[in-house]
């Protein structure tokens, strides 16, 4: 299963900044990764972690603003169609970086 988290925090204040930054460190320090800008994605091995985790979120989440969670399988996840433009990366995907011990 995943866990996604989507949020929409205000970060006009120096006050709502510091809690937009708390809570995605805070999403960092649990396991989330970024897919992209505010939304963060967690694997959970079952239903009982799944709830767990969020009830964590729900625990942690600003006070301010939106965070929406959604909770799907592995089979839905895999679904996902990644359609993105023109993407510069510095990452080599080739067999030049293969290292032989």
């Amino acid at each position: 299963m995943r866990v996604m988290v989507f949020f929409d925090l205000p970060t006009l204040t120096a006050s709502e900044k510091r809690e937009y930054t708390k809570f995605r460190k805070f999403l960092l320090k649990s396991g989330f990764l970024m897919m992209q800008e505010s939304v963060y994605c967690k694997l959970a091995l079952n239903t009982t972690v799944s709830s767990a985790i969020v009830t964590n979120v729900k625990k942690n989440k600003p006070l301010e603003g939106l965070v929406q969670i959604l909770t799907i399988t592995e089979k839905q996840f895999s679904k996902i169609e990644m359609i993105t433009g023109n993407f510069k990366s510095e990452v080599l995907d080739s067999d030049e970086r293969l290292v032989v011990i």
